[in-house]
């Protein structure tokens, strides 16, 4: 049988701001990618994230981040290797007390939005921040795009590299994201988006805008927690992996 996680990046509401509907999320799906404070998240948020995470049996994953909370971490951030170093670590750890706090633990580290997006190419990036989750905790996966320098570098630092793929994004033909600026680069039918994954899940393709076919080789799909309607996406998207005979489990 098939199997696939199921992520979605969680806790990125700040203070009394709320972003998504995280407790419906984490009914459908297999691991919360937790924002740590840099592009979302607080304290409160963080903990109260992890522990209905916890009680859900969801594996959890620190969502770092450039320290970029007006920007919700979608914009590069001038930065040193040390310096991206030092605030993956803060990040890390800070996760790992929250989770440890109720109970659970933090078991793969994803980047989000402009960090993703540059640690996709850029070695230097890539090896600050798989450096610093290795000096953290060598036992953590890191997940990113196929053939990214992340995964690349996750490898170099003795860590589980985890590809993984999008169920609301658009694809360019060599196989990374249309930017969000582009028209078309999100998807929002949650019906389209359904038969998109189980295709890609199944047969390990997926077209891309410009008609293209590309081959995709993943090990989770990845729900983004703050597009318009995203519990309902998610739903959909299981049930769809379900009735083909995929079986939805976390990867760490």
């Amino acid at each position: 049988m098939a199997t696939i996680d199921l992520n979605c990046d969680l806790g990125e509401g700040f203070g009394g701001w709320s972003m998504g509907d995280d407790a419906a999320l984490l009914e459908v799906v297999t691991s919360a990618n937790i924002a740590c404070g840099f592009h979302a998240g607080d304290p409160q948020i963080m903990l109260a994230t992890c522990r209905l995470a916890a009680e859900r049996g969801v594996a959890i994953g620190a969502h770092v981040a450039y320290p970029d909370l007006r920007g919700f971490g979608r914009r590069p951030v001038p930065t040193t290797s040390d310096e991206l170093f030092a605030d993956v670590v803060y990040q890390v750890g800070a996760l790992q007390a929250a989770a440890h706090a109720v109970g659970t633990r933090v078991g793969y580290v994803k980047p989000h939005g402009a960090l993703y997006n540059v640690a996709v190419r850029d070695a230097a990036q890539a090896d600050a921040v798989a450096a610093a989750v290795a000096a953290v905790d060598a036992s953590l996966a890191v997940l990113a795009l196929p053939g990214s320098e992340l995964l690349r570098a996750a490898s170099d630092h003795g860590l589980a590299p985890i590809s993984e793929t999008y169920a609301d994004r658009a694809f360019q033909p060599d196989g990374t994201l249309v930017p969000r600026g582009q028209p078309g680069s999100v998807l929002h039918d949650p019906g389209e988006i359904a038969k998109r994954v189980v295709r890609l899940v199944t047969d390990g393709v997926v077209t891309a805008i410009d008609g293209t076919e590309v081959e995709v080789e993943a090990r989770s799909v990845c729900v983004h927690g703050d597009t318009p309607g995203a519990a309902a996406i998610a739903a959909r998207v299981r049930h769809g992996l379900a009735a083909a005979g995929v079986e939805l489990r976390p990867f760490v």
